[in-house]
């Protein structure tokens, strides 16, 4: 019996990560290669095609997570972390190489998608998700359905204000979540890489993102968050920790008291997952 499932990519700042994922969301291969400086479209492509090449799984479709910000479908993508990468016919150029149908939503809408679908927080209608990595991306799961927004950019916490007048962000603004709590902006605040933050960073990024949280969760009626990225993962019980901590003493409105975080339900694969429920969510509206 053929086994079918999805083709997952996920395109970051960091890495490029390509998968098959099955149709109950179980990742069956994966691999990945570091985010180039330039000729990012020929690294990935050459990852996809690799990665097919050696799949015997029958694909149905290709699912996309990627960085923001992007044009409805993702046809037309500004990712802010791959400079070379503006008004890049992302869709196109990825259906021409594949042959197969494409759905393409921003990295955490994808990552929200894939836990509510199979992951931490299975079967949850209102939750956000969230990305701490090369930046800081979300996406909101409210009354069962993604938040997409005017423009399919709904949710993207990395850019709620956190320290006004703090530092420039790559958007432009300053005091941004992403320009306090990502990887690049700890590397450039410490002079050290993300991995090697110390207890007194890790508990910072923490604070700064339930302060974005406590906001967000208000706004939207919301008591329940699930992260993943490098940073976050990487830092692992202290970050949740203080963010839960946070939470707790900040969360005091009735409706989100008891505002709970945990981390991704696939780790380091969650993306994936995500991309693969980006797949299996919009191709059933198509």
């Amino acid at each position: 019996m053929v086994r079918r499932g999805y083709l997952a990519v996920d395109i970051g700042g960091t890495k490029l990560s390509v998968g098959v994922v099955s149709l109950v969301g179980e990742v069956l291969s994966h691999g990945r290669v570091l985010t180039p400086q330039k000729n990012v479209w020929q690294a990935l492509s050459g990852l996809i095609e690799q990665h097919i090449a050696e799949s015997d799984v029958e694909l149905v479709a290709c699912g996309v997570g990627c960085g923001g910000p992007m044009s409805p479908q993702g046809e037309i993508v500004s990712t802010l972390h791959i400079p070379e990468w503006r008004n890049f016919e992302l869709r196109k150029k990825l259906q021409q190489l594949v042959q197969i149908p494409v759905y393409i939503d921003g990295d955490a809408k994808a990552l929200v998608q894939g836990e509510v679908w199979c992951g931490a927080v299975a079967g949850q209608t209102d939750v956000i998700g969230m990305v701490v990595s090369t930046g800081v991306g979300g996406g909101i799961i409210s009354g069962g359905k993604i938040l997409d927004g005017r423009s399919g950019n709904a949710g993207h916490i990395g850019h709620v204000i956190v320290v006004p007048g703090g530092r420039l962000c790559a958007c432009g603004s300053r005091g941004c979540l992403e320009a306090h709590a990502s990887g690049r902006s700890i590397a450039e605040i410490t002079g050290e890489p993300a991995a090697q933050a110390s207890p007194k960073v890790v508990a910072e990024t923490g604070r700064l993102v339930a302060t974005a949280l406590v906001s967000v969760g208000a706004t939207l009626d919301l008591r329940s968050a699930v992260i993943a990225g490098s940073v976050a993962l990487g830092f692992g019980r202290p970050f949740f920790d203080a963010v839960q901590s946070e939470l707790d003493r900040n969360a005091k409105i009735g409706f989100i008291q008891g505002f709970t975080v945990c981390p991704a339900g696939h780790g380091a694969l969650s993306p994936l997952v995500g991309a693969a429920a980006v797949a299996r969510n919009l191709g059933c509206e198509s």
